[in-house]
């Protein structure tokens, strides 16, 4: 007895490979229930025991704690400062001005510059 296959779909086979599936969703289903029901009951295992910090490291956070902490500077301005600092720019006078050297030993110090700069241009390009 030798069934071929013939035109068409075969219908048993299909059914035969959907209750397999069903069974083995049923299956699963009936698994994760169990172990819903058992991991619900059994306690979890501690996580691993909190370590005791080191005696001398104990004893810094408590000198840490007791040590006064810097005072912070306010960053914000009052409204005074700042509307004294707007006019400022506009009304400065000579004697705010910082002192300069004089322009004439500022000219000779960048020449002086320039030529070492020049030397230097010399000696890199040959």
């Amino acid at each position: 007895n030798v069934k071929l296959g013939g035109l068409g779909p075969d219908y048993e086979a299909i059914k035969e490979k959907k209750e397999k599936l069903k069974q083995q969703k049923e299956y699963a289903k009936q698994i994760r229930e169990y172990n819903m029901k058992n991991t619900a009951l059994v306690q979890r295992l501690p996580t691993k025991p909190q370590v005791t910090p080191s005696v001398s490291r104990q004893k810094a956070l408590e000198y840490a704690k007791k040590i006064p902490r810097p005072k912070t500077f306010t960053a914000r301005q009052s409204d005074e400062e700042v509307e004294k600092e707007r006019v400022l720019p506009q009304t400065l006078s000579v004697d705010r001005l910082p002192q300069f050297a004089s322009l004439e030993t500022l000219q000779n110090r960048h020449e002086k510059e320039k030529q070492i700069v020049a030397a230097f241009r010399t000696l890199h390009l040959s």
